[in-house]
């Protein structure tokens, strides 16, 4: 299931990801427990930075608190 806030859409995927880091887990270890790279971790990170217009990881965790989506 997509959410989708202010004209963006995130799945729950990438909320699953950014809880991840809101608990101060690392990109590797949440990639290790979603079954990809931290590589890969970090790309979805920067897409999901893009599509809601903030510059960082920590930016993106505050932006998806902020909604009550984390």
């Amino acid at each position: 299931m997509d959410v989708l806030t202010e004209g963006v859409e995130l799945s729950q995927d990438d909320l699953d990801l950014l809880a991840q880091l809101a608990k101060g887990v690392t990109v590797d270890r949440v990639g290790r427990a979603l079954e990809i790279s931290g590589r890969t971790v970090r790309r979805r990170l920067r897409g999901i930075c893009d599509r809601i217009g903030v510059a960082t990881a920590i930016e993106a965790v505050a932006w998806a608190a902020r909604r009550r989506l984390i």
